[in-house]
């Protein structure tokens, strides 16, 4: 099968490998019809190659038809439509019987000390392969596969993978008061639909972002907007909006990549240039992340308030203004998503003929994946107006 493979910084390319098989009794294999590019991707192609491995098979937002199950599977059949969740549980431990899949017992990468195993995404979650691909193999498909209805365009499911619970949980963790006034950094695709969610719940919404496409997309759906490239001092703005205190929670969707911060840069580039044998562990104990975004997070929440942390962090020694966050008795919450503990929620609002969070207008990208190579350098540049890349195998 074609499949998209990590070769190095910034180096992904289209190449035949093997099939999937059946290995566990639980397993399935999926025909994957669309598959998406997320910005975590972005960390995989540009910071954390130190974790990769050559040939590693990309990708963690897959939608397909099921072609083959093992003979323990009696709920999932031949031909069903699904969506697959970005991080691999089990729906039984006792970290999934409290709605925490990413930290899922069974399926833990324990030797790295991680969380449970995601797709597509370094040896850190478990070197599983991943979804920018024409087959994938599903382990404990006994619980992971979530069903969607024949008819609407993938696109309308497509994002319960990650993108929709992703930004379901940011908002959730930024725990908005009723008729409160939401901060997002960042309108990368999960900035943008925590933005269409917080306005659907009827949050006033603030945006910021320095690219004008992705500030009109946001605009365009009713969010306030500052243009980064406009303004000295984002927190400052944001308080002259808010009678001065700062916004009552804000979700920082940039993570580690934030612009702005030079030295940090510096420094990952430096680590990527090292021999993997020395870089990765090296990052492990005292990788640096480009800390702007956070900061301003900080800077910008109300005394009281809630910073709602959903954009990817790598670092282990990351400065802190702990004094800053204690004296301003901020809340912190954060983590990768727990797919399946928001499905409910969001299902009757992809089920609606309204689409009413525009899930099928989302993609700005549809392409093969023989043009994964110039998709990911777009998306990492920012050019032609990319926002959401969808594969089509």
């Amino acid at each position: 099968m074609k499949a998209v493979t990590w070769h190095g910084r910034r180096d992904v390319r289209v190449e035949e490998v093997p099939d999937p098989i059946l290995k566990e009794s639980n397993d399935a294999i999926v025909r994957i019809t669309s598959s998406g590019l997320c910005g975590s991707d972005l960390h995989l192609y540009e910071t954390l190659g130190p974790f990769m491995g050559q040939g590693d098979v990309l990708g963690h937002e897959p939608m397909g038809i099921v072609e083959e199950v093992g003979k323990d599977l009696t709920d999932l059949k031949v031909g069903d439509r699904v969506v697959l969740p970005f991080q691999i549980c089990c729906g039984s431990c006792w970290m999934c019987d409290r709605g925490l899949y990413t930290q899922c017992e069974t399926t833990q990468v324990r030797d790295q000390g991680m969380g449970a195993a995601l797709f597509g995404f370094s040896k850190l979650y478990g070197e599983v392969p991943g979804a920018q691909a024409e087959l994938l193999r599903v382990p404990q498909a006994q619980f992971m596969p979530i069903k969607v209805p024949e008819g609407p365009a993938d696109e309308r499911f497509l994002f319960l993978s990650d993108v929709l619970p992703t930004a379901w949980q940011s908002v959730a963790y930024a725990d908005v008061p009723d008729g409160g006034t939401l901060l997002v950094l960042g309108l990368g695709p999960i900035g943008e639909m925590a933005t269409r969610i917080a306005l659907h719940q009827g949050f006033r919404v603030i945006a910021v972002d320095l690219v004008p496409e992705r500030l009109a997309r946001a605009r365009s759906r009713g969010a306030e907007v500052i243009d980064l490239n406009a303004v000295d001092d984002v927190a400052e703005e944001v308080r002259s909006r808010t009678q001065g205190r700062g916004a009552d929670s804000v979700i920082d969707a940039v993570g580690m990549e934030a612009h702005g911060s030079p030295i940090a840069e510096v420094g990952q580039r430096i680590f990527n240039a090292l021999p993997q044998k020395l870089s990765a562990p090296i990052m492990s104990r005292v990788g640096l992340d480009r800390m702007t975004a956070l900061y301003t997070a900080i800077d910008a929440v109300r005394r009281g308030g809630t910073v709602s942390i959903i954009g990817v962090y790598g670092g282990q020694s990351d400065p802190m203004p702990v004094m800053t966050m204690f004296d301003k008795q901020i809340q912190l919450r954060m983590g990768q998503a727990n797919v399946k503990r928001w499905v409910d929620d969001i299902m009757p609002l992809l089920v609606d003929d309204a689409d009413p969070l525009g899930t099928e207008q989302f993609v700005t990208h549809s392409v093969p994946l023989s043009e994964a190579p110039a998709a990911y350098d777009n998306f990492q540049k920012k050019a032609d107006g990319t926002i959401k890349v969808v594969f089509k195998p």
